[in-house]
């Protein structure tokens, strides 16, 4: 018995395709966010610089206004395993520089909001790391570590604090400061962790103040944790078995491949290339 095809009007067939459409917008969006989040947990769990990625990834669904918002949740959330998970191993004559230099940053960063060219700061922080790695890598000898410095300290550490503020990319200014002294990896890790434990926390009124979250926002941010803790205990496994030459040496070219990327987004922002 054949069976009659069923017809439907122009309206059904507008909304069939406009439901399938949201479906499919709604699937990358989780998708994106999802792989973003797990970047940012990877990044807790001691990966430095891959974090950093986060904001760009899920900008392909948003503007990056609204991604860096909705992202901080996550930071804040990630940054709370990463403090538990590297509560005994930190560097405290870094970190009483740092935290109050980064906080310095990040009031600079909210006062300066309205005015500040993001392209221009993400452009300075890019060529600051290139430079960082290429000094690096063109020495004929290695220098003997260094030891915590408060003049050097202070400069890179508001930096770290104001450049986190305004496009979530304080790990630059952090690495240029603390690579010399060659830490452990661990106390690297850990003093990364609670330095940005910090600043995140500090940006968290500044951020509602400029761009008040939504039920909506806070949502969509919830669904993402899971994702952003499994990658904060992965995070802490790969950093744990990676040899420490190696380790740093991942540090330093993911730090100049994610210069090379600011500089390029600093630079087509301001309408350079």
């Amino acid at each position: 018995m054949a069976v009659t095809p069923v017809k439907l009007s122009p309206m059904m067939k507008r909304c069939i395709n406009n439901t399938l459409l949201e479906s499919m917008v709604l699937d990358g969006f989780l998708l994106l966010a999802s792989a973003s989040a797990l970047l940012v947990g990877l990044s807790k769990g001691g990966l430095p610089t891959i974090g950093m990625l986060a904001v760009p990834l899920l900008s392909m669904v948003m503007s990056p206004v609204k991604a860096a918002a909705l992202l901080l949740p996550i930071f804040v959330v990630s940054d709370m395993v990463s403090v538990w998970l590297y509560r005994r191993q930190f560097s405290a004559d870094n970190l009483k520089i740092l935290i109050p230099a980064s906080l310095i940053g990040v009031l600079v960063g909210w006062l300066t909001a309205s005015f500040t060219s993001d392209s221009a700061v993400t452009l300075l922080i890019g060529c600051i790391g290139m430079g960082f790695c290429l000094s690096v890598w063109l020495r004929r000898t290695e220098p003997p570590p260094q030891a915590a410095e408060l003049r050097k300290g202070i400069f890179w550490g508001a930096l770290a604090g104001f450049t986190s503020f305004i496009s979530h990319a304080g790990a630059p200014p952090f690495q240029v400061y603390v690579l010399p002294q060659r830490l452990p990896k661990a106390v690297f890790a850990g003093t990364a962790s609670i330095l940005f434990t910090v600043i995140n926390l500090a940006k968290v009124f500044p951020y509602q103040q400029l761009n008040p979250y939504s039920v909506e926002d806070l949502y969509q941010a919830a669904w993402l944790v899971p994702a952003a803790l499994v990658g904060t205990v992965i995070g802490a496994y790969l950093t744990k078995i990676i040899h420490e030459k190696w380790f740093f040496r991942w540090v330093r070219l993911a730090l100049f491949g994610i210069s090379v990327k600011l500089v390029w987004d600093g630079a087509h922002g301001l309408g350079c290339c």
